[in-house]
């Protein structure tokens, strides 16, 4: 055999080689769709486009309360990954058969504060102030759904002021809903993702960690992704990466490395 044949039957072994290994459906030029949870919605624009920068790949976003897009996931939704804001959720989403266990991975740990809009005329510094009767509507996320939800309200009754103000509280769908709310008026407060609450011009009063269960958040890759289980790990792993770690600090995350 000629070299050049000998080249070109390499190249054809190498190629079909690839294919096997490439998820079946898997676009390389197809954008990485990722799930994910609503407190990221500031975080992970900036972790995109600092993974497009670097990669040269489009990632697109859908922002939601987590419990509502893991259903999407588990359903078959064409998702990458899934980037849920508590492991749970991660872990539903594999047993359901939809995502890699293997690719499951911690990659941040959230934390709760109060906010207030500019030029609030109540500011309150600890979840006991909420229970003055002048904060006529508390926001917080569906705790059926969202994580953040459910840590809020368990706060809440940690800091025994649940009964006090439940009458009051008023439901956003995911974390970002509930801030819309305190953004916009319709409610006087809102207990939300810290990051969010930094990143959104006005108040925040951070909430004591201990007041809530530990809120750890993760990354998994799923199966029914049009860009493929290798496109997803590289994301993911760009996330690990100490350039995504930055980033997720900036915007008030903690990282499990860091976490008590």
């Amino acid at each position: 055999m000629t070299p050049r044949a000998c080249a070109a039957a390499f190249t054809l072994v190498a190629a079909s080689a690839c294919a096997r290994h490439r998820a079946p459906g898997a676009s390389q030029t197809a954008p990485i769709q990722v799930a994910a949870a609503a407190d990221l919605s500031f975080a992970f624009r900036e972790v995109g486009a600092a993974y497009e920068r670097t990669s040269g790949r489009h990632v697109v976003f859908s922002f939601g309360a987590t419990g509502l897009l893991e259903k999407q996931v588990a359903e078959g939704a064409p998702f990458d990954v899934f980037a849920a804001a508590n492991v749970t959720y991660a872990d539903d989403a594999v047993h359901a058969g939809a995502c890699l266990a293997d690719s499951k991975t911690l990659y941040a740990t959230g934390h709760l504060a109060i906010y207030t809009p500019p030029g609030a005329a109540l500011r309150p510094r600890s979840l006991a102030d909420l229970a003055d009767a002048r904060y006529a509507k508390i926001a917080i996320a569906n705790p059926d759904h969202a994580p953040y939800g459910r840590a809020a309200r368990q706060a809440l009754r940690r800091a025994g002021v649940w009964e006090a103000v439940r009458g009051r509280v008023v439901y956003g769908e995911n974390v970002q809903q509930a801030l819309q709310f305190a953004q916009s008026g319709n409610a006087d407060a809102a207990l939300v993702a810290l990051g969010l609450a930094l990143e959104t011009p006005g108040d925040a009063a951070r909430i004591p960690t201990e007041l809530h269960d530990r809120i750890d958040q993760a990354l998994v890759v799923c199966r029914g992704g049009k860009a493929g289980a290798d496109a997803g790990r590289a994301f993911v792993g760009f996330v690990q990466s100490s350039e995504g770690r930055a980033i997720l600090r900036r915007h008030g995350f903690l990282l499990p490395i860091d976490a008590p």
